[in-house]
């Protein structure tokens, strides 16, 4: 910050319930006022962070949101009306957003980069009118969303999501979908649908391997298994988002896709159940920004022909 320059005033929203929200700040706010940013902590930390943005817009910068990817999902919509740019303090269990535009998970090495990286544009996806960053999946993840509780986060971490699916997996049955896509209409029977806006999900999943969460696509695929082992035997290219490859996974890119069930059925956003079936889903380009690195070479280069 030059000498006389005023420091920029940051909205910081941390969520308590978060993994590690009750970190001591100290750290972090050194870091950021050493960078220039003046942390503004609100009035009624108990208020929903939407209500929180919307309130404090007029009179900050930026925002900080202090929490994993269900806070970032809780604050998307503000985010998104009031242009206003935002940072992530990685306090999360999966920390995926974080992961996925390569942020450091150390919040006072987070904070740095809030205070010397500058704000660039990311997409959102939105389902139902709903913003999210990450995915919206349909099927085992949606389930395994309800099933995966705070506690389970917070005493066992990132391992918390594969205690919730061992208990899921042989529960896990197919269901019928009608994906519409690209003026195409195809009918499946899958255990899971997801729609990727991001590149990481579900604490160590990944959407697809050249995916990011500014390249204006979304990335699909659906699990059509005959067998709730074959899940375990995909494990590997889920991790590495290379499952497309497989002959019973069903994947593919646009902008927009609408899903309908028979029945309806939850959608999981970002780890949170935010809406249901039937799912239209669309990308939204350059809809917020963030203190985030520029996407690293190495991805942008698998991208070319």
């Amino acid at each position: 910050m030059a000498e006389h320059e005023a420091p920029r005033r940051a909205l910081l929203v941390v969520n308590p319930r978060a993994r590690n929200g009750g970190l001591d700040l100290a750290a972090v706010k050194a870091e950021l006022r050493r960078g220039g940013i003046e942390p503004v902590d609100p009035d009624d930390p108990a208020r929903d962070c939407r209500d929180l943005i919307r309130a404090a817009a007029e009179t900050v910068d930026l925002v900080i949101l202090g929490g994993g990817d269900g806070t970032l999902n809780a604050a998307a919509q503000a985010l998104a009306d009031r242009h206003l740019p935002f940072g992530i303090l990685p306090l999360g269990t999966a920390n995926d957003l974080a992961r996925s535009l390569d942020l450091p998970l150390d919040p006072v090495a987070a904070a740095r980069v809030i205070a010397t990286v500058p704000a660039r544009p990311i997409d959102l996806g939105c389902v139902n009118g709903h913003y999210f960053f990450n995915v919206a999946s349909v099927g085992f993840s949606a389930d395994l969303a309800g099933e995966l509780t705070a506690d389970l986060k917070r005493r066992f971490g990132t391992i918390g999501y594969a205690v919730a699916a061992v208990r899921l997996l042989r529960k896990a049955r197919p269901f019928t979908v009608e994906i519409e896509h690209d003026g195409v209409t195809e009918t499946v029977r899958t255990i899971q649908v997801s729609v990727g806006n991001g590149r990481h999900y579900g604490g160590g999943m990944t959407v697809e391997e050249h995916a990011t969460v500014d390249d204006g696509l979304l990335n699909f695929y659906s699990l059509e298994i005959a067998h709730w082992w074959r899940l375990l035997v995909l494990l590997p290219a889920l991790r590495r988002g290379t499952q497309g490859r497989a002959a019973d996974v069903r994947a593919f890119q646009t902008t927009e896709v609408v899903l309908h069930t028979r029945k309806p059925r939850p959608v999981n956003t970002d780890g949170e159940i935010t809406t249901r079936t039937p799912a239209h889903i669309r990308v939204v380009p350059q809809a917020v920004r963030i203190h985030a690195p520029p996407p690293q070479a190495h991805v942008r280069a698998s991208l070319l022909p």
